[in-house]
């Protein structure tokens, strides 16, 4: 085998380019700069360098902010319009973005830490707008959840799992994610969940963006946080947990219907029921499912599985509520690829609030993402738009390039046979 080298300008990350040109032909300079404010004139970065910057090294395969200086630098100081700045600097501009958590001390005395950003939440819902991914004066359907990060840092706490980590909840609508709150791990999912799902609402109204129907489990069954998402749009489905009570007044159906759902025979039925010692009545879709352990279940005796969803919803079939709410299983792969796609596995900061404005902007540059995705899959046949991010990355990204003058033009140069011109 022989070996020649050449010293030749020729770089790696070519697709990276076309990313560079898309954040700046959305305007996002200009949005992130209205939403976050100038920085001083002496400032030799801006934040949208800094969101930039941190976007660029995911979409380049990096996974931390020292890749500016040990890997990448030499392939992103050829990316144009994209101003390199040092790891310090991009840490340095995220902490400057911090807003101050809240601190709540819960009926069994536990300190219960939140994390909120209202600004970069704004921000990403106006960079939607801006995309027309999301339009005003328009319905959507809202999914919210929480998720478990388990993180060694200074001030993450147990959970009920018994690990140190973070619980943060999102909200999202389709795929993209809407909003974002984090909380330390000790903090129940429950405890001041109406308060942030009120802001979230708030937030999407401010912004004309209008609910038909919400949809979370077993974690948002409060009797304040149902009448808190009853209030914010027209339809609710949420998963109930167990009671007595409420086992008792199931076992009086005598009727059940069998329906196909999925892959299985389920029979469903629908009562009436009145929680939490309440006034307001709702309809519970019930469904039950042989478990095929011989296991008998503890409130029924008998060898059935149960669930129940509580909803408002008076006019769909117990079936189309029970298909309809499964499919918020789509919130599980979101939260799969931020854990394991933009960096939410391993969170670069030592405090809560500093790990919040890290996540929004992971979740913007995922959202970003999805955006430009989609817009070059409809253009050029070798990416499709269910691609995950490391295929992307080596089906798009990595392509050798290198920029040349031809009198005073600047020509991108790619040495590929892949139809990249499709794309101009």
């Amino acid at each position: 085998m022989k070996i020649t080298t050449s010293t030749d300008t020729i770089k790696s990350f070519g697709g990276l380019n076309f990313i560079s040109a898309e954040f700046d032909q959305l305007k996002l300079p200009e949005l992130i700069t209205k939403q976050l404010g100038e920085r001083s004139p002496l400032a030799l970065f801006s934040y949208s360098d800094a969101i930039k910057n941190l976007w660029s090294i995911t979409f380049s395969g990096g996974d931390c902010a020292e890749d500016l200086s040990l890997n990448l630098k030499s392939e992103l100081v050829n990316i144009e319009n994209l101003n390199v700045c040092s790891p310090d600097t991009l840490l340095r501009l995220q902490k400057h973005l911090v807003d101050d958590k809240e601190i709540h001390i819960g009926k069994s005395g536990s300190v219960n830490d939140i994390s909120k950003n209202a600004k970069l939440n704004e921000l990403n819902i106006d960079m939607l707008l801006q995309a027309k991914t999301l339009k005003a004066n328009q319905f959507y359907d809202l999914d919210f959840d929480h998720q478990f990060i388990p993180c060694e840092k200074y001030d993450s706490k147990k959970s009920y799992k018994m690990k140190r980590g973070y619980f943060p909840g999102v909200a999202s609508i389709g795929k993209e994610i809407v909003f974002i709150e984090n909380r330390n791990g000790n903090s129940n999912v429950k405890f001041k969940q109406a308060d942030t799902l009120t802001e979230a609402y708030k937030l999407l109204a401010s912004k004309k963006i209008k609910i038909d129907r919400s949809r979370m489990d077993c974690g948002s069954f409060t009797k304040e946080i149902i009448e808190t998402v009853a209030e914010n749009c027209k339809r609710f489905y949420i998963r109930a947990q167990r009671c007595g009570e409420l086992s008792n007044q199931v076992k009086q159906v005598k009727s059940w219907k069998t329906v196909r759902i999925g892959f299985f025979d389920v029979e469903v039925c629908s009562i009436d029921y009145t929680p939490f010692g309440g006034d307001k009545t709702y309809r519970y879709v019930v469904s039950r499912q042989k478990n095929n352990t011989g296991q008998m279940d503890v409130f029924f005796g008998d060898d059935f599985t149960y669930r129940a969803i509580a909803t408002n919803d008076r006019t769909s079939t117990d079936k189309d509520v029970i298909e309809y709410y499964n499919q918020r299983g789509a919130t599980e792969k979101i939260f799969d690829e931020m854990n394991n796609d933009f960096g939410w596995k391993n969170l670069p900061f030592s405090f809560l609030q500093e790990n919040t404005v890290y996540m929004i902007l992971t979740a913007m540059c995922r959202n970003f993402y999805l955006i430009i995705l989609e817009k070059i899959s409809k253009l050029v046949p070798f990416v499709k738009s269910n691609f995950r991010l490391k295929k992307f990355i080596f089906r798009f990204m990595t392509v050798p390039f290198k920029w040349i003058r031809r009198g005073r033009q600047k020509i991108l140069k790619l040495f590929t046979d892949k139809p990249y011109e499709l794309l101009v």
